[in-house]
């Protein structure tokens, strides 16, 4: 830990200087959410999502692991072990449930805290680790939601997994042999249902170990803060507890509350209706598309429809996979020695009127039918997306000029409060004058 401020762990009663002493794991846990953390007194609710992070990923292994005793990994009884566990096992429609809105609720999550370090620089130095690891965290989840969508066994996990693994078949060369690989076969079936079951099953508890590490590239440098400024004493700091467990407590009361009534109210809201249906390899959906947090990605795939060198569909697939790994290089793109975005003018116009945009484009039409109007709608948010961050960021931090930085984050604060006490003060005038 490098804050020589923070406070350690003592502990008081023979039971506790016991354990401690053969295996510090309290002193551990206190140091890394106590006490033992300072965290810049400044931080915004926005971090907040961190810890909705690590709700909506236990939300998904306990049901998940629930799910998993009742649950036939066979293309004969998948369909029917999920009716069965609505309608025979005990609270089996409400587990399920869960387990389906919590990858939303997970999705949600990560898409907001990811939006916002990219606004408030937290994948600069000295924090490209934490983000790094951040975005191999978000590549586990999306490989754990789509085997979790083939799993139901229903026309749209049955033509989503035959979509998606064909995708790799347009890889020349390897293709075909990784996509008979990943199906276990020519077509899902069996062997498809078991891997993508066990892989399913495994991979939430690899996001758990990673999101450990996550947090620990967090901890070295310690947090960014709304103004990017660095710490620089214990004046800038407050320690995690009882200040923010308590912000997050509340934040996180607000996130269960919103989730218990998607569950208990619109339980299929963010499902496909043909998803209810039996997969039949025979019959084709009139309009194949995937979960809506894979959307953005999926419009990128389809925004490409000429041959040019390469077939087009080869081009849809290359562009979709470096949409994401394009976030590993973020941090050597994005050359301004500035974080946030608040003291950024011009980096603040383009990331709000024109990449969230974009993102936002992208997640309609990925869920909307192929029609003239999305295609070219789809066309001009994958160029914006792609401009944003290998032309336009790069030029931005080479001749932007940034508004001056707080001298610290304590100035911040109390410049911020003073602003707010005469923005009160001077609305108090008003009224009298009004009234007088």
């Amino acid at each position: 830990m490098s804050f020589p401020w923070a406070r350690h762990y003592q502990p008081k009663h023979p039971i506790m200087r016991w354990i401690d002493g053969k295996l510090p794991l309290p002193r551990f846990v206190y140091n890394a959410t106590g006490g033992g953390y300072p965290v810049p007194r400044n931080l915004n609710y926005f971090w907040n999502f961190g810890v909705l992070n690590g709700a909506a990923l236990l939300i998904q292994i306990v049901t998940g692991i629930v799910l998993a005793m009742h649950y036939a990994a066979n293309t004969e009884f998948a369909f029917d072990s999920v009716v069965h566990i609505m309608r025979d096992v005990n609270s089996g429609w409400f587990i399920r449930y869960a387990h389906m809105n919590g990858a939303s609720l997970f999705f949600i999550s990560v898409y907001i805290h990811m939006l916002r370090g990219l606004y408030f620089g937290s994948y600069k130095a000295p924090r490209e680790m934490a983000w790094l690891i951040g975005v191999v965290i978000l590549l586990l989840l999306m490989a754990t939601a789509f085997m979790g969508y083939v799993l139901p066994w229903g026309q749209m996990s049955f033509w989503g997994a035959q979509v998606i693994t064909g995708l790799f078949g347009a890889i020349p060369i390897v293709g075909q042999p990784l996509q008979t690989w990943l199906l276990g076969g020519y077509t899902p079936d069996n062997a498809t249902l078991n891997r993508f079951f066990a892989l399913h099953y495994l991979l939430p508890f690899v996001i758990a170990g990673v999101a450990i590490l996550h947090v620990w590239a967090i901890h070295i440098p310690g947090s960014n803060n709304p103004t990017g400024v660095d710490v620089e004493g214990p004046q800038d700091t407050v320690p995690f507890h009882p200040y923010y467990t308590a912000k997050d407590g509340f934040s996180l009361g607000v996130g269960m509350t919103i989730f218990a009534a998607l569950i208990f109210f619109w339980p299929n809201a963010l499902g496909h209706p043909d998803n209810y249906t039996p997969a039949n390899p025979m019959q084709t959906p009139a309009h194949i598309v995937p979960e809506w947090y894979f959307w953005p990605f999926y419009a990128i795939l389809r925004s490409f429809t000429a041959d040019f060198i390469l077939p087009a569909k080869l081009w849809g697939v290359l562009a979709m996979f470096s949409s994401i790994f394009l976030l590993f290089f973020l941090p050597w793109l994005d050359i301004s020695p500035v974080r946030s975005g608040h003291y950024r003018p011009l980096f603040k116009k383009f990331f709000w009127f024109g990449l969230v945009p974009s993102i936002l484009a992208l997640g309609y039409c990925g869920g909307a039918p192929v029609e003239p109007f999305n295609l070219i709608v789809s066309q001009v948010a994958t160029a914006y997306y792609f401009a944003h961050f290998l032309i336009i960021l790069p030029l931005v931090a080479r001749f932007e000029k940034p508004l001056p930085l707080p001298a610290s984050i304590t100035a911040a604060v109390l410049e911020a409060h003073r602003e707010r006490r005469a923005g009160g003060a001077s609305g108090f005038r008003i009224a009298a004058d009004n009234a007088d």
